[in-house]
């Protein structure tokens, strides 16, 4: 029988929250739950928009022919600089929910995506010069933010044993964003439709997430004003080391997804349409596995998932590298879609090692219960801006690549030995920081300093 919880009733007063324990069960099925779903549904909106407007331009530039006067390596560098924006502003989007609160700044952040779209809209004709196309799709980097403020403020809205399951979803229902857009492009763009339109349907919608995130979503009064947390965190080297294999991971599937209809066009010769009936698989079946990843990390230990996960991934770029030699269309596509469904699953169970490493690290300094657990989510949802941050780098990277790849051979080969080996070095990180036990060590640290020793196998 469950002990009777010794927090108080949430209190909503101006839409703030001002005590908040989710590690107390009677208090997180009683009142928790209830609250922590409903901010999580409304976050997941939110962020799905941002990601569409993020991804806009790896759409737009399929709809830019000829009269457009673009080049190839000219579409690359355009989709590269606006993953370059998205991946910036994570940090600072990440700021933001402790100086505004999460609701406060999921209302701004949303409103913002009016307006890279609206001036998208302004400008997509031919005869705008290539400047004028690479400044408007700068601003659209600013809806790859939403991502990392809305996965620093749901982290503090569930339980540790929750938070696999939870963020997995939110991140997965953020990135459906991308293939939603696509399919959205695909119908405009078969019915003869131009970009106008699908810019023209995502403005209302836009103005529809800002006014359900006032209405319904809320504050937690402990996150705001807690801005020291993102330094501790950046002294901190898991911070780091957590972000190079997120790389590996989020910036696949971001890379990919921006990369993958121009890579159709250019190296397989398919037109927009062709190419929109291809790309949106592969980031749709990404976004669906990725809580799939976060389940699995919460039932076997995040660390195990993600190196045979990447085992898989560095497989599956080996089957790309044959069959882009090959020039065999149907096996390119069949492998990139497996690719973007282990980036994917990935994605799920890398992010949920973070709260588990702070976890592991607060009982290692001799923390219990609540402590414990406001050390961790502290930390963890501090990590998590920065970490999505750098992740989104290697979006960039992926794009550089390709783009270098296709002006040195004219194929994207070249660039697929590069991610292949980058897979393996994430394999080999993961597995000699959190899952590598030299007992001889660490019996011998354990002798020296008497105290708990980290161990990061099950985070």
């Amino acid at each position: 029988m469950t002990a009777p919880s010794t927090a108080p009733a949430p209190s909503r007063g101006g839409r703030w929250i001002q005590q908040w324990d989710p590690e107390d069960e009677t208090f997180w099925n009683e009142t928790g739950e209830k609250i922590a779903k409903r901010n999580l549904f409304f976050s997941v909106l939110s962020e799905h928009i941002g990601f569409s407007i993020w991804t806009l331009w790896s759409v737009l530039v399929l709809f830019m022919g000829p009269e457009y006067g673009l080049t190839p390596a000219d579409k690359f560098l355009l989709t590269s600089m606006v993953t370059l924006v998205g991946a910036v502003v994570r940090v600072p989007y990440t700021f933001a929910v402790a100086i505004f609160g999460g609701r406060n700044w999921t209302i701004i952040s949303a409103s913002l995506l009016l307006i890279p779209t609206i001036a998208a809209f302004a400008v997509m004709k031919p005869g705008t010069s290539f400047d004028t196309f690479l400044w408007i799709g700068l601003l659209a980097g600013i809806g790859g933010g939403n991502f990392a403020s809305s996965m620093t403020n749901i982290n503090a809205f569930f339980p540790l044993r929750k938070k696999g399951w939870a963020l997995g979803l939110n991140a997965g229902g953020g990135n459906i964003g991308v293939p939603v857009i696509q399919l959205v492009a695909l119908a405009i763009i078969g019915a003869s439709g131009g970009p106008r339109v699908l810019l023209g349907i995502y403005i209302p919608l836009i103005l529809v997430a800002a006014v359900l995130a006032a209405l319904f979503m809320d504050n937690i009064a402990s996150v705001k004003n807690d801005t020291g947390a993102a330094k501790d965190a950046a002294k901190d080297a898991h911070t780091w080391i957590m972000s190079f294999l997120y790389i590996g991971t989020f910036g696949s599937f971001i890379g990919y997804a921006f990369a993958f209809g121009q890579v159709l066009q250019v190296q397989f010769g398919r037109t927009p349409l062709q190419a929109a009936y291809l790309t949106f698989i592969g980031p749709l079946l990404g976004s669906l596995i990725r809580p799939v990843g976060g389940w699995l990390a919460d039932k076997y230990g995040g660390a195990k998932i993600s190196l045979y996960n990447y085992v898989a991934m560095a497989a599956a770029t080996g089957l790309l590298i044959f069959a882009s030699m090959q020039k065999s269309l149907p096996l390119f596509v069949s492998v990139f879609v497996v690719l973007f469904v282990l980036s994917g699953l990935g994605n799920g169970s890398t992010f949920k090692m973070i709260p588990g490493i702070f976890q592991t690290k607060a009982l290692a300094k001799g923390l219990e219960g609540e402590e414990a657990a406001a050390y961790g989510r502290r930390l963890s949802g501090a990590s998590m801006g920065l970490i999505g941050a750098v992740g989104a780098l290697g979006g960039v990277g992926i794009n550089m690549a390709f783009r270098q790849s296709f002006l040195t051979n004219g194929s994207g080969t070249g660039a697929f030995v590069i991610f292949l080996a980058f897979y393996a070095l994430c394999f080999a990180v993961t597995w000699a920081v959190y899952l590598r036990r030299p007992a001889a060590a660490a019996q011998s640290e354990a002798a020296a300093e008497a105290k708990p020793q980290l161990s990061y196998a099950e985070v």
